[in-house]
């Protein structure tokens, strides 16, 4: 699948003037704790690490409001948790199905988490993960839930990570 077919598949909406931060449309006071935004984050890590693991990523896209925001700075713009759901499980098979995203660092500042993570591709041969960084936003909603989800990154770095997957044929 190419990266025009998934455009084309996960229906993201690409404004033509750019955006700014879309956590106004769908953000609540929740009145949540640093320590319960701290446990969702926590819950957030575990659930990705398994749906990267197991290649299953409807735990994951439940953890997002029916109305959550993803903003995908290469894919668009995803409104709602049945949006967010078709676009990972479009994306996260091929040579995405091998990857991982661990969490080097982030910070917390009332109900908006900053995140460092790297998305890694894990060669077959065991060798050294080719691998960039991206800084992703999310806004908790309580209950365990988030609903907004920004990943900012540089798109080439991703096509560049894909063509060495492609290239050790996964």
């Amino acid at each position: 699948m190419t990266t025009q077919d998934l455009l084309t598949q996960v229906d993201g909406e690409h404004p033509e003037r750019g955006l700014g931060s879309l956590i106004p449309e769908v953000r609540r006071d929740t009145g949540a704790s640093r320590e319960e935004v701290d446990a969702a984050l926590a819950h957030y890590i575990e659930v990705s690490a398994e749906a990267g693991r197991s290649g299953e990523w409807d735990a994951w896209a439940d953890l997002f409001t029916d109305d959550a925001i993803y903003v995908e700075h290469h894919f668009g713009i995803m409104r709602g948790q049945a949006a967010i759901r078709r676009w990972i499980t479009a994306i996260m098979v091929g040579p995405a199905r091998y990857m991982d995203f661990p969490v080097d660092y982030y910070t917390i500042d009332g109900d908006v988490v900053y995140t460092y993570i790297l998305n890694r591709f894990l060669p077959r041969d065991g060798s050294t993960p080719f691998q960039f960084p991206v800084v992703t936003i999310l806004c908790y909603a309580g209950d365990g839930k988030w609903c907004y989800e920004e990943d900012v990154y540089n798109p080439a770095l991703g096509t560049q990570m894909m063509n060495a997957a492609r290239a050790q044929g996964r």
